[in-house]
């Protein structure tokens, strides 16, 4: 007579239970870092949409009143400065959902730099960027600690 319990009765070793637990906490430590950095990559994205908003809309007002607006209300936006969320809409000052501010600075009646300062964990995580830049020559900067390929 045998006494071995069937297959699928026997269960799994504690050594077996540790060797995956082991395995998802390697995949773990890869992937989470990595899924971090998309997260931070996406909210940027709202910003250069954004960005790339205002300057489609200074062009706009350019060519109606032969110069470049001073402030974001006038070209029709609800705030100056403006605050946005990561989805892309527009946030009061100081909302908890907030990822970055808007504004204008530098505007002449022929030239402008728009700006996006990230806040809140944004800000944090996102030091590789930082602010980003657009001027009227579409000239487009970012201002972190590797801004080459932010844009």
């Amino acid at each position: 007579m045998n006494n071995k319990a069937p297959i699928w009765q026997r269960g799994m070793t504690l050594m077996e239970l540790m060797i995956v637990v082991a395995i998802i906490a390697m995949i773990s430590a890869f992937a989470y870092p990595s899924y971090q950095d998309y997260i931070v990559n996406t909210k940027r994205t709202a910003a250069t949409t954004t960005l790339l908003q205002i300057s489609d809309r200074q062009q706009q007002f350019f060519m109606d009143n032969k110069s470049y607006a001073n402030d974001l209300t006038t070209l029709g936006f609800t705030g100056n400065p403006l605050w946005v969320a990561d989805d892309g809409r527009v946030v009061t000052a100081g909302d908890m959902d907030a990822v970055y501010i808007f504004g204008l600075v530098n505007v002449t009646p022929t030239e402008y730099l728009a700006f996006a300062v990230p806040v809140g964990q944004q800000q944090i995580r996102d030091t590789k960027c930082g602010a980003l830049t657009l001027n009227n020559a579409n000239n487009r900067q970012a201002y972190g600690s590797h801004p080459d390929d932010c844009w």
